[in-house]
């Protein structure tokens, strides 16, 4: 049976954090699919298609990472691509029981499906997307948080994308 996991996020845009935890959570899985997922609470930045091309540039060399657009449960969108994992990130404490109580309704909706929790490197702590975000929307220079293809987009064309 292939161990596969799904890594769900927003990704607006990809950060060195992102990369960093699915980098470091390759070698536990056959298979990792990065799932951009669709949040009607929130208004991106970047659009879907733009993530979507990011993070197949960036793993482009890989064949166990693939990347999907998905909207509704991240359950289902596990049971369409069999993945028995979800992937979380976590930067503070605060984030783990945020993380924990969605991990625990997961589980409550499908119990096959274990959330795995990833610590981020201290030099990513305070890279999260949100603060990427403003910096840029401010005019600011975010280049060390974020992974050259990203970086390139951003010089090309602008953080309006």
């Amino acid at each position: 049976m292939n161990k596969i996991c799904l890594f769900p996020g927003t990704f607006d845009p990809v950060t060195l954090g992102h990369t960093d935890i699915i980098d470091r959570a390759l070698p536990l899985f056959d298979k990792l699919i990065i799932g951009i997922g669709r949040n009607v609470n929130k208004v991106p930045m970047f659009s879907e298609q733009q993530r979507l091309e990011w993070l197949r540039e960036i793993y482009k060399d890989n064949s166990k990472v693939e990347a999907v657009i998905y909207d509704g449960l991240t359950v289902e969108c596990c049971r369409q691509h069999n993945a028995k994992f979800i992937l979380r990130g976590i930067r503070y404490v605060n984030d783990f029981e945020y993380e924990k109580a969605i991990a625990d309704m997961n589980r409550s909706l499908e119990e096959d499906i274990e959330t795995i929790f990833l610590t981020c490197l201290p030099q990513y702590t305070s890279v999260a997307s949100t603060l990427v975000r403003d910096v840029l929307k401010n005019g600011g220079d975010v280049s060390r948080f974020l992974p050259n293809a990203v970086n390139e987009t951003i010089k090309r064309n602008g953080a309006d994308k």
